[in-house]
């Protein structure tokens, strides 16, 4: 998942809060506040050490002042409104605001805490304001569409061209046709939905980390593996529980419980606790927030003239049409619910073994998939995690990028962070120039998000002729060291590893002239993190750090094979779990009658209209659907969007797999799709680099769907 920062001026403020006052720091906060300073640190990465919670609310408002003050001046200016004096100070305003909002994001969702929490709810709304604010100012507004009209006898580079586009269509879809009443109502309907994002993830937050499953008996742990055992009792010493084991819904805790745990009860325990988060009735519920979202969406939409919020999101992005996107999506369905159905007979057969009158679950597909998996190919998952240390899979990522790109990545111990358990990298291209830095966050804490994502501190631009390089994020939460062992992780882990890495190279290379253009469609920004999955397990590069723990051996030839024929394995599940959410994501979005549904029989009926197994739990409910209802929404009626670039990645792997995994000419060309980051149609950028469209069929043999 990538969480991208809005980098261009009419996207910077977008942040999100629910209302609210900000806790006072508790000590004076320093006049010097860092994030007001130049940063003199290596590569100008955020002095964290300096940073306190106190320090953000002054500096947003200086920012958000600053701001205020340069886009008055485009606005006010009586000069004849051209490229240079409109668009390009429009884009270059803001950088202050950018730069104070990059590191709140990103410690928001990496390194939370009561205090930040209440700093975001109260800044939430100014943010909110000022977009609407620049949108909706009629002055700077006559200035872009002056600049605009004249687009065809300008002669414009195509980055200056699509700056402008960009730029008069951002106005536009946020109301400056509107009339006065119209803009006031889109004013509110914008301050309400970031207050309800960020409500939304913090319910999401408590509701994900207050869970805990406590194991008393060693009896009851029989079926799970020794290091997961241990990373147990190593949870419940510390909750102050020793002696104990305990369980929770982070990933690196509930999968592997669900895999291996014979205690079917116990399954069923702790995957109703994850199905149910933010559904019980009490202040951390989430339902009704989803439903006041995509009713305010919607209303949103057709004050803008728009049918559905899908209509209006789609427009931009590479599908264009609801229609285009439901098409995909039940093309796909079908092929993976009938793989689903012989997967569950499979799992069934296997359960009838173990319990007499025994019917299938949602809390018994991992168990049995792990003994089907063993039976049928012979291939035990954790055999395998003791060939892949997680320091050796992210340096086998970089050999990947090394090879494919000549870029290296250093380790620097010199340069701030804000965890202790963060590491640092310098990036240096093949010529040994500097890139970028990356921050490599890879376990789980309490104040930190569930899942796993790539961010930025700053991004790539070029401003009064100097290239600003970035400074790139992968933050994901894998098994901890256990017992003096490095981290070992699963092969999903791995392939989570390969694509949050493919999401900070998109980042790193970036070659943009202009900050917004960092921001590539939905639909298309996915391609260059599941590209980078494909190579994660092929043979050639397992070599790169496939390597057992202990004894430092490379994983045996007969491993690598089992692995090869168990691709297409449970592809049915993987498939069918995600389509489902898809397939509720646009159905929320393609709703064209106000009015709040009521979120519990909304998931019902969209599940059953698509006759989905009752052995498996659509990927996220609504009350837990933080790509789609969380700060920014930013996959809404875009979670589709993994299957369509999984389309474009799997036909550009096509590229590789015919001339080489590593072919330097095409290795080359795909690069030059990364550095243009959003400078030209995606699709465009697509048929540069692969000589036509792209096909489905490679993604459907990938899956075996067909």
């Amino acid at each position: 998942m990538v969480k991208p920062i809005a980098v261009g001026v009419l996207l910077v403020v977008l942040a999100v809060a629910t209302t609210g006052r900000a806790q006072k720091p508790e000590a004076p906060v320093s006049q010097a506040n860092p994030l007001l300073k130049e940063w003199t640190t290596p590569f100008g990465v955020p002095p964290f050490q300096d940073i306190k919670p106190g320090h953000f609310l002054p500096a947003f408002n200086v920012a958000l002042d600053e701001q205020r003050k340069e886009v008055e001046r485009i606005a006010a200016s009586v000069d004849a409104p051209t490229f240079a004096n409109t668009l390009e100070p429009l884009e270059n305003s803001g950088v202050l605001l950018g730069k104070v909002r990059a590191v709140f994001q990103n410690l928001s969702s990496a390194e939370t805490n009561e205090a930040l929490q209440a700093i975001n709810r109260e800044v939430a709304p100014m943010l909110s304001a000022i977009a609407d604010d620049i949108r909706m100012n009629p002055h700077l507004f006559a200035r872009v569409k002056g600049v605009w009209e004249q687009r065809e006898r300008l002669g414009l580079t195509g980055p200056q061209r699509k700056l402008l586009d960009d730029t008069y269509k951002e106005f536009v879809r946020n109301g400056a046709h509107l009339d006065a009443g119209g803009q006031s109502r889109l004013r509110a309907i914008n301050t309400e939905l970031s207050s309800l994002g960020v409500a939304f993830d913090e319910n999401y937050l408590h509701d994900t980390n207050v869970y805990r499953l406590v194991i008393e008996r060693r009896q009851d742990l029989a079926g799970l593996p020794p290091g997961i055992v241990e990373a147990a009792a190593d949870a419940a010493k510390a909750a102050n529980l020793p002696g104990k084991w305990v369980f929770g819904l982070q990933s690196p805790s509930i999968w592997p419980f669900l895999s291996y745990a014979d205690g079917r009860d116990w399954r069923r325990q702790i995957l109703a606790a994850y199905t149910s988060r933010c559904d019980h009735g009490d202040q951390w519920d989430n339902k009704k927030n989803a439903a006041r979202q995509a009713a305010l969406r919607l209303e949103r939409s057709q004050l803008l003239g728009y049918k559905t919020f899908a209509d209006f999101t789609l427009e931009e992005v590479m599908a264009k049409t609801p229609a285009a996107v439901y098409d995909l999506l039940n093309r796909l369905w079908a092929p993976a619910r009938e793989m689903a159905v012989l997967e569950a007979a499979a799992l069934q057969e296997m359960g009838a073994k173990d319990h007499a009158g025994f019917k299938l679950e949602p809390s018994d597909w991992r168990y049995y998939t792990e003994k089907v998996r063993k039976s049928r190919y012979k291939l035990d998952e954790e055999a395998l995690r003791p060939y892949f240390s997680l320091d050796r899979v992210r340096d086998g990522a970089f050999a990947v990028a090394n090879k494919l790109y000549g870029v290296t990545l250093t380790r620097r111990t010199d340069l701030p962070v804000y965890h202790p358990e963060v590491t640092t990298f310098e990036v240096k291209d093949r010529d040994g120039s500097h890139l970028g830095v990356l921050y490599a966050d890879f376990y789980p804490r309490p104040g930190k998000n569930a899942g796993a994502w790539s961010d930025m501190f700053r991004p790539q631009w070029v401003m009064a002729g100097r290239d600003i390089r970035p400074i790139a994020t992968m933050v994901c939460n894998f098994p901890r060291p256990v017992g003096g062992a490095p981290s070992q992780i699963g092969l999903e882990d791995v392939r989570t590893l390969f694509h949050e890495f493919g999401h900070a190279l998109h980042t790193l290379l970036s070659r943009v002239q202009y900050r917004s253009l960092n921001n590539v469609p939905t639909d298309f920004v996915e391609l260059p993190s599941q590209i980078m999955e494909d190579w994660a397990l092929e043979p050639e590069v397992l070599k790169l750090y496939a390597t057992h723990f202990k004894t430092g051996q490379p994983i045996p030839a007969t491993l690598v094979e089992k692995i090869r024929k168990s691709e297409t394995f449970n592809q049915g599940f993987i498939t069918v779990e995600y389509l489902a959410a898809a397939l509720l994501d646009m159905d929320w979005h393609t709703l064209a009658t106000a009015g709040e549904q009521d979120a519990v029989a909304f998931d019902k009926a969209s599940m059953e209209k698509i006759r989905l197994l009752p052995e498996i739990v659509v990927r996220y409910r609504s009350p837990y659907f933080s790509h789609v209802f969380g700060e920014g929404g930013s996959y809404a009626a875009g979670y589709y969007s993994y299957i369509w670039s999984e389309v474009l990645d799997k036909d550009a792997f096509e590229a590789f797999k015919e001339k080489g995994l590593f072919d330097q000419p095409t290795a080359r060309a795909f690069r030059v799709l990364l550095e243009k980051g959003g400078s030209e149609e995606a699709m465009a950028l697509y048929k540069a680099f692969r000589g036509k469209e792209p096909s489905v069929e490679p993604l459907l043999k990938a899956r075996g769907l067909k």
